[in-house]
């Protein structure tokens, strides 16, 4: 095993304190990576990595985010120079350029060492269907990996890279993360560009990250979450969604109703589940049980409806010209691809449009909702016994999640009384994945798991929120504080409460009639008094029609607070001090609970 830490910062440390340098560690690390049975079909040479090392020249850790950072990446998506193969080597080219998503992360100053094992052709959530042998889980090789992106995850576990890219169709960046205790982050379809990626179903494929700790695949994905103007899938990503954000200390999640939860008669992941769901209560997490049947018929239509067509698309001219060439388990499941008509197309399209109105009540009505990410672990024995049925049950709670359009992310919790990592899946609306990181980085520090199958411990840094520029801090004196009258306007706009704090002694404050009493702060010169207010974050898509609501003589000013900071709030105008002047109580709600 490597014993370097690969987390970002800690990988960042090491470079910047001379300890080690990316030439050797990178070299040291293929080295290692050549010893792991069937995790990597093609690893880069020292020949092949020169460019790379040599482009980090004149680059740091201060001016490139990822810079010597070594990643891994599914044998289905391109690296220039390297061959791509999906699994499958009659299927096998030559990449004349990297995938699109690979160049953002070269450029970043992220140093690939080679392509990682999967299930043929993306087909899958086993990490056994593949000619280029089984990947065994990292944590003991009797049992699966997971799938398709296998090798990824393993590589990633095992302490050989900082991250790996996957791909997740069907639940193929999920499933490989919670069998070998890592970060799976599935982000919404589009932000991650599958120019040069071989495709499964090209309308639902993402590609996915997998990552030791949620804080290095955000610092993964911010880099990688790129719009491709070549993509014609590819979606931009959201002021809002591009930095970290806040979390809620009291939020709510929801999970299925218990007859609709089935770990297939596994009662270690029955139990590690309960003790996930209560450790989300103890972070201040209100459970709610809500019907998931919606999201549940969904996940049917993925392999059971005419999706499938759409990996026939993919494969057609090895399937229909050299069928032989793949696997039987896989011929057979894409085979039928076929077989549907444009009619049974459209009958599903209505029927899954249907089913999203109706699970999108359902998303709403939580911060995020909540599922094993996998019913069972099952053995490499077990599968090779019932290759597609036991590969069905473990697509039972993810296979909706991109047909839905929602984002979600894998995170350890826990392991097993037989000493196998356990996890959960977190999902949203899609452009949530901010959210969702955020909210699995509060159940890493919680957890503080060794990181992988590594004896690294949890590095206990936080999520960086303050540099999110899709929010805006606002300091509110009056009717918005806690338990005030309009208080609502905030909770509304998804507005996280910073903090309770004071204004700098420049202020005085007049009480304002109307529907709604409201006090006006007037900065004056010779003012003695400082006044209670709360600094509130607001997405910034929610501010025009917070401050489009505030009625005369109030506005949006610059406040400026008891620290000598300044930061955007209420103040009023010079008319305002034809009211009361109500400095005396150098509070509103002091004030108001004076009458």
């Amino acid at each position: 095993m490597n014993q370097t830490n690969l987390t970002i910062g800690e990988l960042h440390s090491a470079y910047t304190n001379k300890l080690i340098t990316p030439d050797n560690l990178i070299l040291s690390l293929v080295q290692h990576a050549k010893t792991q049975q069937s995790v990597w079909i093609y690893l880069l040479n020292e020949s092949e990595l020169k460019p790379y090392l040599d482009g980090l020249k004149n680059k740091s850790p201060q001016t490139h985010p990822l810079y010597g950072v070594p990643f891994a990446i599914k044998d289905n998506i391109d690296l220039a120079g390297v061959p791509t193969t999906a699994a499958c080597p009659e299927f096998s080219y030559v990449a004349e350029k990297s995938a699109f998503v690979v160049q953002q992360l070269i450029e970043a100053g992220a140093i690939p060492i080679g392509k990682t094992n999967l299930d043929q052709f993306a087909t899958g959530l086993v990490g056994t269907r593949s000619p280029y042998g089984e990947t065994p889980n990292a944590f003991n090789s009797d049992y699966i990996s997971g799938g398709s992106s296998s090798g990824s995850a393993v590589a990633t576990a095992l302490g050989t890279v900082s991250f790996a890219l996957g791909t997740d169709t069907a639940g193929s960046g999920r499933v490989p993360a919670c069998f070998n205790n890592l970060v799976g982050l599935k982000p919404s379809k589009g932000l991650l560009s599958t120019s040069g990626v071989v495709p499964a179903c090209r309308s639902l494929d993402c590609v996915s990250i997998f990552a030791l700790t949620a804080s290095d695949a955000n610092q993964v994905f911010q880099v990688a979450a790129q719009y491709d103007g070549e993509d014609c899938y590819s979606r931009a990503n959201p002021l809002a969604n591009q930095k970290p954000v806040l979390t809620k200390d009291s939020f709510t999640f929801a999970v299925p109703l218990a007859d609709q939860l089935e770990f297939f008669a596994d009662d270690f992941y029955q139990a590690e589940f309960a003790k996930a769901v209560s450790q989300l209560e103890a972070l201040g997490g209100a459970k709610l049980e809500l019907d998931f049947s919606p999201m549940l018929q969904a996940a049917k239509l993925l392999y059971e409806g005419p999706w499938v067509a759409e990996r026939y698309i993919a494969t057609q001219d090895i399937i229909e010209n050299n069928p032989q060439a793949m696997l039987d388990v896989t011929r057979t499941i894409i085979s039928s691809g076929n077989k549907p008509l444009a009619t049974d197309c459209f009958a599903a399209l209505y029927q899954l449009q249907a089913l999203k109105k109706q699970a999108d009540l359902i998303v709403g009505q939580a911060d995020f909702l909540l599922t094993p990410t996998a019913g069972r672990h099952y053995t490499r024995k077990e599968i090779n016994e019932n290759p597609i049925g036991y590969n069905s049950n473990l697509g039972y709670y993810t296979n909706f999640m991109n047909l839905l359009d929602y984002s979600a992310i894998a995170v350890p919790t826990g392991f097993t009384d037989k000493k196998m990592p356990f996890g959960v899946t977190l999902f949203s609306f899609a452009m949530q994945d901010q959210k969702l990181l955020a909210y699995a980085d509060k159940v890493m520090q919680q957890n503080q798991l060794t990181l992988g199958a590594t004896e690294w411990p949890f590095n206990k840094d936080s999520l960086n929120t303050n540099e999110n520029s899709g929010f805006i801090d606002i300091a509110v004196c009056g009717a918005h504080l806690s338990g005030m009258a309009l208080n609502w306007q905030l909770l509304e706009r998804n507005a996280l409460l910073l903090e309770q704090t004071t204004t700098a002694k420049a202020y005085q404050m007049y009480s304002v009639p109307g529907q709604v009493e409201r006090p006006a702060l007037i900065r004056s010169t010779g003012a003695t008094q400082s006044f209670e207010v709360e600094v509130w974050r607001m997405p910034t898509e929610h501010f025009a029609s917070f401050v489009k609501g505030i009625a005369e003589p109030l506005g949006i000013g610059k406040v400026e607070l008891a620290d000598g900071r300044f930061v955007s709030g209420f103040i009023a105008e010079s008319t305002a001090q034809s009211g009361k002047n109500i400095s005396e109580f150098a509070s509103w709600r002091k004030y108001k609970q004076s009458h």
